[in-house]
């Protein structure tokens, strides 16, 4: 028997490919799927299933590219809210064999009405399934959101919680295997560790704990989620199936007077948010390369032409990768060489960093010119605000930008001053020009105060 996890790093995505008797099945691939071809020939295995837990919203599926390359069958559960025309629906009890091995199929409905999960049997050993792989259903330390069906929020989920109590009767023994880790949009609340049994999350998962059908749901629905634009491209592409991942994940390289000429509706500034503040290119807006999975579709929309600026060639290439598993794939280049251009005189633009004495002295000041930008998310600000602040979701900030006054002085603050660096290079690239940035935001304000 044969597993291994492939992590895609930013999403916190967590794809496997499991085999057995020269047999091999991929669940939930991503875009960029030669990897899993790779892997099992490495292994004397083909690939002969391919099994979707549900239709993903925040990345593209590989299943119907890597289906291409092997020739495998592409399974997915019912009421996807569409037909996935690249795959069969497999439906509750259905069993599909591989060597020594038995997947056999649940449906597990709440996160979206398709979800399935695939429990593992080993035919040598009959004391209950080995594992299973949960989905978006269940999370090492959390379980799904179910917000994607805000007309129908108490009924999803109150599917949820009767899936969880489906994948609870496996069996204590039983390794659970997520499709997602820490870091993901997909929760909030999950453990920054990528393994776990039925048993332990029974023990310890606090919306696992929760034991009452009514409280859960309760629970559930009091949730707060974000909804970036790029998940209804998502939904759309992974019914329709996308194309294959371009073979070469490295954007051509772009000179400054070709930059200029590109015609790039958007110049993304990959380097970190202190480069990015000292100096960047006019109309450049900051997204540090490790951001881009969770806010570039957020701030950049299908079809749209994407100009990087980086500090070096492999930023350039980690960038275009995060950006094709998103369907954001349209890179007329990449720049290198922010620090050269402006040795050549080319015009540049700085956003200044203040600490907390500056904030509290223009709070205690109060002019009525400037205001205190909290860019975190609504959960966060409940815990802890500064008084005097307004909000503002960084990721809305895509629309609600409009609502600001160019002609007022905005300082942006977050946790650390990571997500205020991307709010404020997206108000520099709307022509903002007032701006600066609380370095250290609300941990330096905490720790201020004692």
């Amino acid at each position: 028997m044969f597993l291994e996890k492939i992590k895609t790093p930013g999403l916190s995505h967590l794809s496997y490919i499991i085999g057995s008797g020269g047999k091999a099945a991929v669940i939930d691939p991503r875009r960029d799927c030669e990897v899993y071809v790779e892997k099992a020939r490495a292994e004397g295995l083909e690939i002969t299933h391919i099994f979707e837990t549900h239709r993903n919203e925040d990345l593209l599926s590989g299943s119907p590219i890597l289906a291409n390359l092997t020739g495998a069958t592409v399974y997915h559960g019912p009421n996807a809210a569409g037909e996935v025309i690249f795959a069969r629906t497999a439906r509750e009890g259905d069993c599909f064999e591989l060597g020594q091995l038995k997947i056999e199929v649940l449906e597990t409905p709440g996160h979206t009405d398709d979800h399935l999960a695939f429990v593992i049997h080993d035919s040598e050993y009959s004391e209950g399934p080995v594992g299973v792989f949960t989905g978006d259903a269940l999370f090492v330390g959390d379980v799904g959101r179910t917000d994607f069906y805000p007309e129908r929020k108490e009924e999803v989920a109150g599917l949820l919680f009767d899936s969880l109590q489906k994948l609870c009767g496996l069996g204590d023994q039983a390794i659970i295997y997520p499709a997602h880790g820490a870091g993901s949009v997909c929760g909030s609340g999950m453990a920054d560790r990528e393994f776990s049994t039925i048993g332990h999350e029974r023990r310890n998962n606090p919306r696992l704990r929760i034991s009452d059908r009514d409280e859960f749901i309760e629970a559930k629905v009091a949730e707060h989620h974000y909804q970036p634009p790029y998940f209804r491209l998502m939904e759309r592409l992974n019914l329709a199936g996308s194309d294959a991942a371009p073979r070469v994940m490295r954007p051509r390289r772009l000179g400054l007077e070709d930059l200029s000429e590109s015609g790039a509706d958007h110049l993304v500034d990959v380097r970190e948010p202190l480069a990015y503040a000292a100096g960047h290119l006019p109309g450049a807006m900051c997204l540090p390369v490790g951001m881009i999975p969770a806010f570039a579709g957020w701030f950049l929309g299908e079809g749209d032409r994407i100009a990087l600026i980086a500090s070096e060639e492999g930023q350039l290439a980690q960038a275009m990768a995060h950006l094709v598993r998103i369907g954001l794939d349209n890179v007329v280049g990449g720049y290198v060489g922010v620090v050269p251009a402006a040795a050549q005189g080319k015009a540049m633009r700085s956003i200044p960093m203040i600490g907390t004495e500056e904030v509290a002295r223009r709070l205690d000041q109060d002019s009525g010119e400037w205001t205190l930008l909290d860019v975190r998310d609504a959960d966060e600000r409940q815990e802890a605000s500064i008084d005097g602040s307004g909000h503002i979701y960084v990721g809305e900030l895509n629309t609600r930008w409009e609502e600001l006054d160019r002609d007022r002085h905005y300082t942006l603050m977050c946790a650390s001053g990571m997500r205020a660096s991307v709010a404020a290079g997206w108000l520099a690239s709307k022509g903002f020009e007032h701006l600066d940035i609380y370095l250290g935001s609300m941990g330096a304000w905490t720790n201020a105060s004692g």
